[in-house]
């Protein structure tokens, strides 16, 4: 019988493994093991499985960093859960973010070393690097995820749920009174620097902006 840790997946590249039911998912998470740089997402029965690139990794990376100096230089309190595996089984959907921020609900997942999204809140913000596939909104739309950025084809976007469905919006709800998309399209187009130097760039560029009138 194939084992999926037989699987091999080139960096930049994925799998579809199909119809599979919610113990044949947790399945291959438990041959998939915890220490793995692969990404998976699953809805509706379809498993992604995805090994992520170079690239992938710097822009991912490089856009939670301006998003950490935003939120320091803001004053906010906010907690980072990376790639954590959020599940919702009554409806054979799990998800791994690029990466994901608890900024409003922040408190409420201190100290939490498992969560239970019965009970728990889901990420206020989830991170989206869309190089090798796209992301799986109905997945997110299961998890009731408020707000989600994606990076794709050189051009930063931001989704918000509206109901049960998700819409493009030229704004961030949770920074209503700033221009996320203009203002950090610049800095993650930049590939001809080190990203300690655009992170330093883009904090200056932050000390300019009135941040006080933030809510």
């Amino acid at each position: 019988m194939l084992q999926v840790q037989q699987i091999e997946i080139p960096p930049g590249h994925r799998t579809l493994l199909r119809e599979l039911d919610w113990q044949a998912f947790e399945e291959v998470l438990r041959d998939l093991g915890e220490k793995r740089n692969t990404r998976i997402a699953n809805a509706t029965g379809t498993l992604e499985i995805r090994m992520p690139s170079p690239e992938y990794e710097r822009v991912k990376v490089l856009l939670a960093h301006l998003l950490v100096v935003l939120l320091d230089a803001l004053g906010w309190d906010w907690e980072s859960l990376g790639s954590t595996t959020f599940k919702h089984p009554a409806s054979n959907v799990g998800i791994e973010p690029d990466d994901c921020f608890y900024i409003q609900n922040c408190a409420a997942i201190l100290g939490k070393h498992r969560l239970d999204l019965s009970i728990d809140p889901p990420p206020d913000l989830a991170i989206e690097v869309d190089l090798t596939s796209k992301t799986r909104l109905s997945a997110y739309t299961t998890l009731r995820v408020p707000e989600i950025w994606r990076y794709q084809n050189n051009e930063l976007t931001i989704s918000v749920l509206e109901g049960d469905t998700y819409t493009h919006s030229s704004n961030s709800r949770i920074f209503p009174n700033i221009p996320i998309i203009s203002l950090f399209s610049e800095y993650l187009a930049n590939t001809s620097q080190p990203m300690s130097a655009i992170r330093k760039a883009f904090r200056l560029q932050i000390d300019t902006l009135n941040l006080s009138e933030q809510p």
